[in-house]
């Protein structure tokens, strides 16, 4: 082997490196061997007989990679196990499977199958509907009512269209507001945090309304003045910059904890170690009471365009009245791509919840909306179903196998066109570096947590064949050792994140060579 890569003979651009000949000459008896050594197992169609891994393929193309054992043996991943399955996706024929029915934390893979569950229920051209609505008439300009702000649970709502939703309700010659505001937020039920087992500070880990802002982030940053520093919150958005009282930041003479967090019951109230700030700085950090962040920053947008609000108080039922502006999303499969292209974690719990929400009641938890979820697609790829926790897979006690991950890639999939919408991945060399050229194309999900990585989605090799597949590794007992406070940049994670990718890539590499028709 050289350095960590592949044997010189056979490095990552293998394929691209073969002659024309050599590439039909290695077809034909790799799939000699396929079809010699292959067991007949199909994700097109439910199994007639329990699951059990496939044989190795055989053939010269075998021979000349080097093995799934070798290559998990070398990646050095410590107590880490591997599971993965590799099928064809157009028949569903399993070509190769290790640990094929160890059920793993699947990490962000999830969001690809919050993606299908929500086209399949809500629809590609669905858009979720922020809305002011007015319980009385509007005359000479005053509204003869309540002001209600309600929300159908947006994960994508910042503050340039929330300005938007001002400028809508001054069109229609609103210039006062007789009654109360209001806010409405049941469409999705109230969370305070996606997962319980995140520090404090991770912006990434947010709460979860009916009304949501800026991905339910506050902008906090600091400037240097004299002995000490500025700070600020603020709703800041493409063009727009207000500050927030809801959430509120204190410099605190210490060292460690960089951060804490209180409920203060109308504010979220930080503080800071002064020991880590430095100059000048900024960070997002999760807002926890994400309705009344909406509604602060909605009247203060409201104030400068001269329409005066009473702070916001909410209601649990929803009054008949007239929709006075309204803002949306942009369409669920647009919306969808940016989920799955930055992984954002309230975008995948919003939709499905709201997703949830569309096939009967309103859950109460995400855990039972993903409950849900994993009973229907359990159902779709006649299989037990996966047992999920969440919707974005934050949640390190999601389990699913390689093999109901690649069932439903192979039937669900293609229902609700997923692969377009899966993130381009690159194949790289022994060295970490993009091979620009290599022939094979990689559609797929990638998922992190602490010592869990993740990669599923479609390989299409330069004969047109197209491979499905998912690679689950994970060590849980070395994740869930960390204390609270080092999970957000826990030692050695980074090194044996970079090892198990590089890992992925190395099978994908091999599949590419050894499966090709």
């Amino acid at each position: 082997m050289t350095g960590k890569g592949l044997p010189p003979r056979l490095g990552f651009g293998s394929v691209r490196a073969m002659s024309k000949e050599r590439i039909l000459l290695s077809r034909r008896m790799v799939l000699a061997g396929l079809l010699s050594g292959v067991a007949e197992m199909s994700f097109a169609a439910p199994p007639t007989r329990s699951l059990r891994p496939a044989p190795r393929p055989g053939g010269p193309g075998a021979r000349l990679s080097p093995s799934a054992e070798a290559l998990v043996g070398k990646a050095n991943l410590g107590a880490a196990k591997v599971g993965f399955v590799v099928a064809d996706a157009t028949t569903g024929e399993v070509l190769e499977t290790m640990n094929p029915l160890l059920a793993q934390p699947p990490a962000s893979v999830a969001k690809a199958l919050t993606a299908v569950y929500a086209l399949a229920t809500l629809g590609p051209g669905y858009r979720f509907a922020t809305r002011l609505i007015g319980t009385g008439p509007v005359e000479d300009g005053v509204l003869k009512g309540d002001l209600i702000l309600a929300g159908s649970g947006d994960p994508t709502l910042d503050t340039d269209r929330l300005a938007a939703l001002v400028d809508g309700l001054k069109a229609m010659g609103v210039t006062s507001v007789a009654g109360a505001f209001r806010t409405w937020d049941a469409a999705l039920p109230g969370l305070r945090v996606i997962a319980d087992d995140q520090p404090d500070q991770v912006g990434y880990n947010p709460a979860i309304s009916g009304l949501n802002l800026n991905f339910n982030r506050v902008h906090f940053e600091w400037r240097r003045a004299g002995a000490g520093w500025n700070v600020s919150m603020d709703a800041r958005s493409a063009t727009l910059r207000p500050d927030v009282r809801v959430s509120r930041m204190s410099v605190v003479t210490r060292r460690y904890p960089i951060y804490t967090y209180e409920d203060g019951g109308e504010t979220d109230r930080w503080t800071v170690a002064s020991g880590a700030l430095g100059q000048n700085g900024s960070r997002w950090l999760p807002v926890r009471k994400p309705t009344a962040y909406t509604a602060e920053v909605f009247q203060v947008l409201a104030g400068s365009k001269g329409l005066r609000l009473s702070t916001a108080t909410p209601i649990a039922d929803l009054p008949e009245g007239t929709v006075l502006a309204q803002v949306e999303s942009d369409d669920l499969r647009k919306v969808l791509t940016a989920m799955l292209k930055y992984s954002t974690n309230i975008t995948a719990e919003a939709i499905g919840l709201a997703s949830t929400a569309a096939r009967g009641d309103v859950p109460a938890s995400l855990e039972q909306s993903a409950m849900a979820m994993s009973d229907w697609l359990g159902g779709k790829i006649a299989s037990p179903k996966p047992a999920l926790v969440d919707h974005s897979g934050l949640g390190g006690d999601s389990r699913i196998s390689a093999t109901e991950m690649v069932r439903a890639l192979v039937r669900v999939g293609p229902e609700v066109d997923l692969e377009p919408m899966l993130k381009p991945i690159s194949m790289k060399d022994n060295k970490g570096r993009p091979i620009p050229d290599y022939p094979a194309t990689i559609l797929a999900k990638t998922g992190t947590l602490n010592f869990v990585s993740a990669l599923a989605g479609y390989v299409s090799l330069p004969d047109g064949r197209k491979l499905a597949f998912a690679t689950f590794v994970a060590d849980p007992v070395r994740r869930d050792a960390i204390p609270l406070a080092e999970r957000e940049r826990p030692s050695g994670v980074r090194s044996w994140t970079a090892r198990a990718r590089a890992l992925q890539l190395q099978l994908i590499d091999r599949w590419s060579n050894v499966h090709a028709s």
